[in-house]
């Protein structure tokens, strides 16, 4: 490697850090409002612990959809502003985008009315916990405009650069969220008492509030300003919105493909035993966190490739694409050995059941061995969704999580000694196969591009 590869190496690794930490705080924080419903609920009853967790479960598994939809915004914008296009006519897409996350918005509110009765029915949590999930989920479901909203604010915003505004915005979000939950679950403050309803009416204060928020962002930051999303008019419909679509349905596969996989496995681990069950959700909730690193570097990775595409400098798409894959990859080996040398220290701080913390070690060296794959498949879903590139790696993902990876789990674990191991071998295998696909993928993207004439 000469120096000069060095050097844009380094700068590049400091480039993607600047987006990828606030990023990665914003994570934190949105998966922040979800923990805090739970230890709140917790505190009220086992009835509405229950509900909560269920509730928010199906709350997450629909706006999975809908927010890799708008994703397809970050890309799209991140290329106008390398490619030097005028800041008033990227105003008129984000507001047409915006119009989209509307109209996105109230199909979530309706599905959120119409799924959970269904759902929850088939599930038998008998009563009042099926009652208090429908009634958390109902209140919820007044969520769906504002957030909608705010993941084009977001994307917005962090195409541009600005990865603070949704920092500042999810912090506001995640108060907000904790305040009127408590005030409504408790009856405090003065407010009615509501049980676990009053968290599904703080996670829509809570959007309202980054809503806000977000609005007070883009009427403040000169660079957000100069886009004029609030001037007078209805908005103008531009051809290039119909790639959020065209882009952003097969990123919402992409997301949904993963998530549905890890949330039908947890329904699997039920049939091992409680104990199973809960050392299941200690490895898995441990992996998630570590997760998150390379999911925001994924991010940050799809705005420094989206900035470079626009451009049409095409040794930085290589570039930028494989540090943020390094990147990825460093963090996911650090986080594998913690796992793999120290998993009794970590299965400790969740719990003291002795018979839960022998069957969660097992499992988290599963999840050390995942680590690596998993880091790899985030961050070069990140670079090629920056080119703009969605239709093969949703074949890839979903060819490796529900052709390959779901299958074996389930024949692993109920036709083998393996048992509920079983179900973790399919993580294993269905990751790696992603982060090879998709590794490939950009490498062969990337050879494309430097084909291409300036």
């Amino acid at each position: 490697m000469g120096v000069s590869t060095t050097v844009a190496l380094r700068n590049e690794v400091g480039a993607n850090l600047k987006l990828a930490l606030p990023i990665m705080v914003t994570q934190f924080t949105f998966m922040g409002m979800a923990t805090a419903d739970t230890m709140l609920a917790g505190r009220h009853s086992a009835d509405a612990l229950a509900a909560v967790a269920v509730g928010a479960n199906i709350w997450f598994l629909l706006l999975i959809m809908f927010m890799g939809t708008l994703m397809a915004c970050a890309p799209i914008i991140a290329q106008r502003v390398g490619a030097g296009r005028d800041a008033d006519d990227t105003g008129v897409f984000v507001r047409g985008a915006l119009l989209i996350a509307a109209a996105l918005g109230v199909a979530w509110m309706l599905l959120m009315r119409i799924v959970p009765g269904p759902v929850l029915a088939w599930l038998e949590l008998g009563e009042p916990a099926q009652q208090y999930a429908y009634d958390y989920l109902m209140a919820a479901s007044w969520s769906g405009v504002p957030l909608c909203l705010c993941f084009v604010a977001r994307n917005a915003a962090e195409a541009h650069g600005l990865t603070q505004v949704a920092l500042v915005c999810g912090v506001i979000g995640l108060i907000t969220n904790v305040l009127v939950a408590y005030g409504l679950l408790f009856g405090h403050w003065g407010l009615p008492e509501l049980g676990p309803e009053g968290c599904g009416w703080g996670s829509t204060a809570a959007a309202l509030a980054m809503l806000l928020a977000y609005a007070a962002q883009f009427a403040r930051l000169p660079a957000l300003r100069a886009l004029r999303i609030f001037r007078r008019g209805w908005p103008v419909w531009q051809t290039e919105l119909r790639e959020v679509l065209r882009l952003g349905l097969p990123i919402a596969m992409i997301l949904a493909a993963e998530s549905w996989l890890f949330n039908v496995c947890a329904l699997l681990m039920a049939r091992f035993g409680a104990g199973t069950v809960a050392a299941h959700q200690v490895a898995i909730n441990f992996a998630g966190l570590c997760f998150m690193v390379p999911l925001s570097i994924g991010f940050a990775t799809t705005v420094r490739v989206g900035y470079a595409a626009g451009a049409r400098d095409f040794s930085a798409v290589r570039l930028r694409g494989q540090t943020g894959m390094l990147m990825g990859m460093v963090f996911s080996l650090v986080s594998a050995s913690v796992m793999a040398f120290f998993p009794a220290w970590v299965v400790g701080l969740y719990t003291d059941d002795v018979q839960v913390q022998r069957i969660a070690v097992q499992f988290l060296l599963f999840a050390a061995l995942f680590q690596l794959f998993d880091g790899i498949q985030a961050t070069a879903n990140g670079a090629l969704r920056g080119v703009k590139d969605t239709k093969m790696p949703m074949l890839i993902t979903v060819t490796a999580y529900w052709l390959v990876g779901l299958p074996l789990a389930v024949g692993l674990a109920f036709t083998t000694t393996l048992a509920a191991r079983g179900i973790w071998v399919g993580f294993v295998v269905a990751l790696a196969l992603a982060a090879l696909g998709l590794g490939l993928r950009f490498r062969r993207v990337g050879q494309k591009f430097s084909r291409v004439p300036r």
